[in-house]
Formats: structure tokens, sequence, C-alpha cells
């Protein structure tokens, strides 16, 4: 993965399984950044790459990156679902 700027940039992905197995991830900031995987972390690995893609296409045509701004790292928040059964 190619680091962009010294800067990180944050942004909240939606993961979903798949009908057919594996599952979905789209970046809701980020229109048409959308990556599929067969597990949770190929899926975060592959949205990952294309948001990085993404950003690195708007850099070259100087269009406006949007992004979350975290002031500290605290202030990060992470929902994942964990599957529990009996």
């Amino acid at each position: 993965m190619e680091k962009l700027t010294n800067q990180t940039y944050f942004y909240s992905i939606i993961i979903e399984p798949c009908e057919e197995g594996g599952y979905f991830a789209h970046c809701p900031l980020l229109q048409g950044c959308h990556a599929e995987g067969k597990t949770y972390g190929e899926t975060i690995d592959n949205i990952r790459d294309v948001i990085n893609a993404h950003i690195k296409l708007r850099k070259k045509y100087k269009e406006i990156i949007p992004f979350i701004k975290i002031k500290k790292q605290s202030d990060i928040n992470i929902q994942i679902p964990v599957p529990v059964g009996n």
C-alpha cells in the first residue's frame, strides 16, 4: 500500500455479508468506493486500497478530499459486530 502523505485520513466504512458468501464494503463519504472480500480482514484491506487509489486520483486532479478529522486518538470510535451464539 502506497503512503500518500504524512497525514492520516479516517473514513467510516460499512461492511455487509454477501448472499453468495464473503463481504461487501463501501465508504459513504467517497462516492464509488466499494470492495469485496472473502473475510472481514480481506474486505477491510481491499476497501483501504480502493480509498487510497481514490484519494490519489483526487490529489492528482486537485479535487477536494473529504475526510473525518480526529484531534485525539481517544476520540476514535470503532464499532464492530461480534457474533455470539449459544
